[in-house]
């Protein structure tokens, strides 16, 4: 044996694959709404049937997924609130903006799925039992519940597998919930956030009030999102061919800006979950030379829109790290809501909260004709005002002022 013998040539790797994904019902994974129904009709469970009205989407297979316009519980995710917040209130503003009912629940815990994919975990009925737990205290309020964050969607999408196909795994969990004085409740569809802004994305784009056709975008689909049970991701053959999922990519298009391609796409960000807490060189060096200079010398975008908390802070604050050793990096990141908040009108601080942001925004905002001076300043109003006791807070008639 040589001593590159068992390697990967870095050509094979940075090579876009031809391979093609056919649409064929055989190969389709078996369809769990059976089950699920199943179960309840033999009283295992109850079912939360997605609240009408909602939008019917294709999913990896060609089957149908009910997405639900309004009546949503929001599921929160850790590292929005404690990296970009902006990402929780953009959603929220959009909800406002189209005049959809939602609730912004207390009663929620993290889904644990960090720690599961940190190999830190305790036991599988434990991690079924939070995911459980969660979905009961969306049930008990009448709201449907939508999940923010990839990774509790793409780890509740996995508890439903083990909890319809391990009756031993559902009846433990069940016990658990009798202790919680909570039922056992299992959504019809487990929908993610990105999920719902691409259901609606055509009435974002009725409600457009800023030019984006100069605006060139690269898009980080989340690992989360459509590798875990994939086929419960959307796909639309009139994006990428049904080659790739087609949430966010779709709203780009809606919004009149332009996608454009780079050859690693299907890698992660370089999040990781276990590297970037024991390893934070290696997703840092990932993320700036795997994704972001890659993306920089294919595609030269404006900006990388994403549709997960980890992914966004992941690309975005990685690179000061390569901008301090000469990489070319330098591409502002942001998520799907908040850019289609801006696209009807947001303002960048008050509620998209981009000052959270590592990289410099200052340009793409100027190229989508945002005065962001003119609008710091109005948030520094703010901000002196809350320091001077006149404001306990903000609220949504100060962010539309």
């Amino acid at each position: 044996m040589t001593a590159t013998t068992g390697f990967i040539p870095y050509d094979a790797v940075n090579t876009k694959s031809s391979r093609k994904f056919e649409r064929a019902a055989e190969y389709a994974p078996e369809d769990f709404h059976k089950h699920v129904f199943e179960l309840e009709a033999e009283g295992e469970w109850i079912v939360q049937r997605v609240p009408e009205p909602y939008v019917e989407v294709m999913t990896k297979y060609g089957r149908t997924k009910k997405i639900p316009l309004e009546l949503t519980w929001h599921h929160k995710s850790c590292g929005q609130c404690g990296h970009i917040p902006g990402y929780s209130t953009a959603i929220f503003w959009l909800n406002r903006k189209l005049n959809f009912k939602y609730i912004d629940p207390t009663d929620q815990t993290s889904c644990t799925a960090w720690n599961y994919y940190a190999s830190a975990t305790s036991n599988a009925a434990a991690q079924a039992g939070v995911a459980m737990r969660n979905f009961a205290a969306a049930y008990e309020t009448g709201y449907y519940p939508l999940i923010h964050c990839g990774t509790s969607y793409g780890h509740y999408k996995e508890v439903r597998e083990e909890m319809v196909h391990h009756p031993e795994i559902r009846h433990q969990v069940r016990d658990v919930m009798k202790k919680l004085g909570k039922p056992l409740v299992m959504p019809e569809e487990i929908v993610h956030y990105s999920e719902w802004i691409h259901a609606v994305r055509d009435r974002i784009a009725a409600l457009q009030t800023r030019d984006f056709s100069s605006i060139a975008v690269t898009v980080h689909p989340a690992c989360h999102y459509y590798k875990l049970v994939q086929e419960d991701a959307i796909y639309d053959p009139d994006i990428y061919g049904g080659q790739r999922t087609a949430t966010v990519s779709a709203l780009i298009v809606a919004l009149g800006a332009e996608v454009r391609d780079y050859s690693t796409w299907f890698d992660c960000c370089g999040f990781g979950f276990r590297h970037i807490l024991v390893q934070r060189d290696f997703t840092r060096s990932f993320a700036t030379r795997r994704k972001i200079e890659v993306m920089k010398e294919e595609a030269n975008p404006d900006v990388v829109i994403t549709h997960d908390t980890g992914c966004v802070t992941t690309l975005d604050k990685s690179q000061f790290v390569g901008q301090a050793h000469g990489l070319n990096v330098g591409v502002p990141v942001m998520s799907d809501a908040q850019f289609a908040a801006l696209a009807m009108g947001a303002h960048p601080y008050r509620v998209c909260q981009l000052h959270w942001h590592s990289t410099d925004y200052k340009p793409l905002l100027e190229k989508m004709n945002i005065d962001h001076e003119k609008a710091w300043a109005e948030f520094q109003e703010d901000l002196k005002k809350l320091k001077s006791g006149e404001k306990e807070y903000l609220t949504w008639e100060d962010v539309d002022a």
